[in-house]
């Protein structure tokens, strides 16, 4: 059962922030969260954090504008995700217009299910017997701070290697030859949110501001701001906290989207998604470019999504895209035979005394339990970590958390009390993944919900709702409908939810499964739907939801898309 809860926030806050400029309702939304002046919400680039507390910046700038003046041949080594995809096409194309010589650029991305993730000896070999010749420099990105035997191995071959990570760092760091990560330790870089995407192009920032100081010519007018399409998306898509700065950085690509300057791949990915990129939405980003892109290292290969996203030729990017498109919905095909299985599983659980759900069945695809993690926490809210076979004896799981447990120090914890048990991890607080034997499983099973029913509070058990109170009769219309369309939300920076009692004035049944309403609010009527749930509300209930725009056949009306029906 969900619970509401009130955002608090501050009226003198709030009519501060009106006195700066800012929209009496967007007021009161930005004060609930913690917004207490206009520069926090500002969306100039002029306002983005400078690189230079980025520890390593300096030293990996150094490396990299070297091997750009000296034509050295420099590799990207990806990651097999939304961000890791971005990432790559940001550096890619961000070293091309810093002058980096196309021919000596490459990228290699590993295929999850047989190389597995981040710079390991195997990933080494293989770009060192790549077609193009060994490269002088790897590169990694969205990867590589847990790489200590990949980076050692790729040293002993002769290639220098950069980490650009985000992921949190174990006990020992990789002895690379530069790392950027505003986690890794003693860096006092203020944002510690930026996805792999984004600590490359501060990379590339730092670069430019190397080879400037050296009069390189393409440095001068490299317009890295050309980018930030890309950074929007793999910011959006890896669901990192959008504080301050990540807010300019994806408020500033979504203009780039919206003004169809973009590159060719997301205008191909918002044409096979149905929606015009002119009204752009970091929603958008997140439900109908990310998975898309993320379908392809999820059921085949990352390297179609990195090519649409690289392509100028919009004919190009268009078959790419439809690729991806029809990749994700194999992948909602495979899910949905999961979440059967998943089902009859958790019909035999107590869920109020089980604190941390695992699930393993050898047939599910390892592609695909990262979603299934997202899907049964998101129904059971609890920390639950999903597990695919390889063949190898070894099963991979991907985890997601809730508030109130830290899944990746979860697992460091689990490590320290049973040293055999996980043999390897990485991740978040929100998001991890990791490798234990199978036949250990009903083990792992036992004790990650025992240390979960230990660090878990009770109260962060009871699945709650954010609401930002009840909204008024006079704002329900189509310009306060685009007015909070038009925000940079997301993780940490919710959406806006309201509550409020409706007169029920019509409904119907759509494709059994959903619900679609007529509701009132004194004088004003408007449309509401309910997605995936039949339950009719009464006149008693309170009804939690978010103020949208329904689109149809031209035509814009405001709606309310219920979230949850709370009863009296």
């Amino acid at each position: 059962m969900v619970t509401l809860r009130q955002r608090a926030w501050s009226e003198r806050t709030a009519w501060q922030l009106e006195q700066g400029g800012v929209h009496p309702l967007l007021a009161r939304i930005y004060a609930a969260r913690g917004i207490q002046s206009a520069l926090q919400i500002s969306t100039r680039m002029e306002d983005l954090l400078p690189p230079g507390a980025l520890k390593g910046l300096d030293r990996a700038a150094s490396i990299l504008a070297r091997a750009i003046t000296t034509e050295r041949r420099i590799c990207i080594v990806a990651d097999y995700d939304a961000d890791g995809a971005t990432a790559c096409a940001v550096a890619m194309r961000g070293l091309r217009l810093l002058g980096a010589e196309p021919g000596r650029l490459s990228y290699f991305v590993p295929d999850r299910f047989k190389l597995g993730y981040g710079l390991t000896p195997a990933i080494a070999d293989l770009v060192a017997q790549g077609p193009e010749g060994k490269p002088d420099l790897l590169v990694t990105v969205d990867n590589g701070i847990a790489s200590l035997d990949g980076v050692a191995h790729a040293q002993s071959l002769g290639m220098q290697v950069v980490i650009t990570d985000h992921h949190l760092p174990g006990d020992t760091l990789p002895r690379a030859d530069a790392i950027v990560n505003p986690n890794q330790p003693c860096c006092e870089f203020p944002s510690k949110n930026l996805a792999g995407v984004g600590v490359m192009l501060y990379t590339l920032m730092g670069i430019r501001q190397v080879l400037r100081q050296q009069g390189w010519p393409a440095a001068e007018q490299a317009n890295l701001g050309s980018l930030l399409d890309l950074v929007a998306l793999g910011t959006i898509a890896d669901v990192v906290p959008l504080d301050a700065n990540n807010r300019i950085l994806v408020a500033n690509g979504l203009a780039r989207i919206r003004q169809r300057r973009c590159c060719p791949g997301i205008l191909a990915l918002y044409a096979v998604s149905g929606k015009q990129p002119d009204r752009a939405q970091s929603t958008d980003l997140g439900f109908l470019l990310g998975p898309r892109l993320n379908a392809a290292g999820r059921m085949d290969d990352m390297r179609i999504g990195i090519r649409c996203l690289l392509t100028d030729d919009m004919g190009e990017a268009l078959k790419l895209a439809q690729e991806l498109d029809r990749l994700n919905i194999a992948r909602r095909t495979v899910e949905q035979q999961m979440k059967s299985d998943a089902a009859s599983i958790l019909n035999n659980l107590d869920i109020q005394s089980t604190a941390g759900i695992s699930l393993y069945d050898p047939n599910w695809h390892g592609g695909v339990v990262g979603i299934m993690a997202g899907r049964i926490k998101e129904q059971l809210h609890r920390p639950t970590i999903v597990f695919a076979g390889d063949g190898t004896g070894q099963i991979k799981g991907s985890g997601r958390s809730i508030p109130g447990l830290h899944l990746r120090d979860a697992l460091d914890h689990l490590t320290k009390l049973y040293p055999d048990l996980i043999l390897k991890f990485g991740g978040h607080a929100m998001a991890a993944g990791l490798t234990i034997r199978e036949n250990d499983f009903p083990l792992f099973q036992r004790v990650f919900n025992e240390l979960v029913d230990q660090l878990l509070p009770l109260e962060a058990r009871q699945q709650s709702l954010g609401v930002d109170g009840a909204m008024g009769e006079g704002d329900l219309n189509l310009n306060s409908a685009r007015l909070l369309s038009d925000g940079i939300w997301g993780q940490g920076f919710p959406a806006p939810v309201f509550a409020n009692k409706f007169n029920i004035l019509e409904y119907r049944l759509l494709q059994e499964k959903h619900l679609k309403l007529t509701v009132a609010s004194g004088q004003q009527r408007i449309d509401a739907i309910r997605f995936n749930d039949t339950t009719i509300p009464t006149q008693d209930d309170t009804l939690a939801y978010v103020l949208d725009i329904n689109h149809y056949n031209g035509v814009e009306r405001p709606q309310l898309r219920i979230e949850a029906i709370v009863s009296a």
